[in-house]
């Protein structure tokens, strides 16, 4: 398309251009001169009409001498560029305003047919040979009596018309002319605003079918052109950016995995080759069994994580009491929380808030975000879990005090296996999925989660879900 489109739109501008010229040259010409020359005839049968029933009747009626009607005629003849005659039935020349009068001379036009003109006022010929050159004449006759006493006849030069179409021509030719520089800039128009921005976008998209998904272009326009190559350059982008997330997917996934088969593969060939000794066997038996822990943690999340991406992905939605859920879920954490010394403060709303949400996948939630604030909590510290109602939404709130997180990492901390430099000495065992399972599970849900943290101060999530109407029936009661 890109090496044939534009030459299809010059072969099409050429072919107008010709054949403009074709039609002007060939049909204009003829057409015009027709025109002038039936309005001509026109003009002039009605002079020749008018002469008859007056000046040239009166010679028949003796009521004007030949001399009167010769003066009239001649006027008339100067005003008119043409030649008037008065012919009787026979052929004889009457009179001519070319000729002075002359009474005794005879003037004959050979075989003189008044009925030559057929079915039209006028004829183009040399006038039964009484003209060098064919002339336009019309023929009028002169009645009285109703008989036809003779003929006036006016002939005009075609020369005269001649001159008229060729001005007309050239008008028509300077038309032609400017209405061919007028496509011209349609087609300079036409190139600049589709032709361009089509070459354009067919390059990237041959760039994108070469596997270049970074390839950008720019198309300023407003239009669907534009609208279509902001599309293009989106599309490509999220597939760049796909592809991208996919390297560094595959990336952590065989450096999470490669790290723990390290260390088992490590400490078991140093059992086997009496590095370690039998008595030390319990202890790096646990290690390895720890790691296998860890593999074997590192493994479900992904298998929950795809489960969660999976388009169509259906929850078992229940009404159940959010508040205690919050308080089992918390209760989990007792012994964790004792060996760092947490205390996990617990302010609710109401007894009871139902919420109508999967159930199982709100518990890992909770679990989630809990066992991160555990993590990078300082000892003797308070981590705070909240409920608030707002705009008919239920929001829940894991807060801690601890390490926080850096502000160059907020929008990060949902990525798969992401770690800030902050949490990776506090998180020797975390995988980095923990918050991408949160935020794919309250996407699911059609509810949000937001993050507030400052960096030595402490972090905040917050998520919401739709109440459920079981908590009207239970105020009702």
């Amino acid at each position: 398309m890109r090496k044939t489109l534009y030459l299809k739109f010059i072969l099409a501008y050429l072919i107008f251009g010709l054949f403009g010229f074709i039609v002007v040259t060939t049909f204009v010409p003829s057409m015009t001169k027709e025109h002038l020359t039936r309005t001509k005839a026109e003009n002039l049968y009605s002079e020749a009409t008018l002469i008859a029933n007056t000046y040239a009747s009166g010679l028949y009626t003796n009521d004007t001498t030949l001399e009167t009607v010769k003066t009239q005629l001649d006027s008339l003849s100067v005003y008119l560029n043409s030649t008037i005659r008065i012919i009787n039935p026979s052929g004889r020349l009457v009179l001519e305003t070319n000729a002075p009068i002359n009474v005794e001379e005879i003037v004959m036009i050979e075989n003189f047919d008044p009925t030559a003109t057929g079915g039209s006022y006028y004829m183009i010929n040399d006038f039964f040979g009484s003209f060098e050159e064919d002339v336009l004449t019309v023929l009028a006759p002169i009645t009285s009596d109703y008989k036809v006493k003779g003929y006036v006849t006016i002939h005009s030069d075609m020369s005269d018309i001649e001159k008229s179409c060729i001005s007309l021509l050239n008008i028509s030719y300077i038309t032609l002319i400017v209405l061919f520089l007028l496509s011209l800039i349609i087609l300079i128009f036409f190139t600049e605003m589709v032709y361009i921005p089509l070459r354009k976008i067919t390059h990237a998209t041959e760039q994108y079918a070469a596997g270049n998904m970074h390839y950008e272009f720019q198309v300023e326009s407003d239009d669907e052109i534009g609208y279509l190559a902001a599309c293009l350059n989106y599309m490509a982008s999220e597939i760049a950016r796909s592809e991208d997330d996919q390297k560094k997917f595959v990336a952590n996934v065989s450096h999470d995995f490669r790290s723990p088969l390290t260390s088992i593969r490590g400490y078991l060939e140093a059992m086997i080759d009496g590095t370690i000794p039998p008595e030390m066997f319990d202890k790096y038996l646990n290690i390895v069994l720890n790691e296998t822990e860890r593999l074997t943690k590192l493994t479900n999340s992904l298998l929950v994580l795809n489960n969660l991406n999976t388009k169509g992905m259906l929850l078992e939605k229940t009404d159940f009491d959010i508040n205690s859920v919050i308080r089992n879920t918390a209760s989990s954490f007792e012994g964790t929380c004792r060996r760092k010394t947490i205390a996990i403060e617990v302010v609710l709303t109401g007894d009871v808030m139902y919420v109508n949400a999967d159930m199982g996948k709100i518990q890992q939630v909770l679990y989630n975000l809990i066992d991160n604030a555990i993590k990078f909590s300082h000892h003797n510290s308070v981590i705070k879990i909240e409920t608030s109602i707002k705009k008919n939404k239920l929001f829940v709130s894991v807060k801690d005090s601890g390490i926080g997180i850096p502000k160059d990492d907020l929008k990060l901390i949902w990525d798969r296996f992401y770690k800030s430099d902050l949490s990776r000495g506090k998180d020797k065992k975390g995988t980095g999925l923990g918050l991408s399972i949160v935020k794919e599970i309250i996407k699911a849900h059609g509810e949000n989660i937001n993050v507030i943290s400052t960096e030595g101060v402490g972090t905040e999530f917050i998520f919401s879900l739709p109440p459920s109407k079981k908590n009207e029936e239970e105020d009702a009661i």
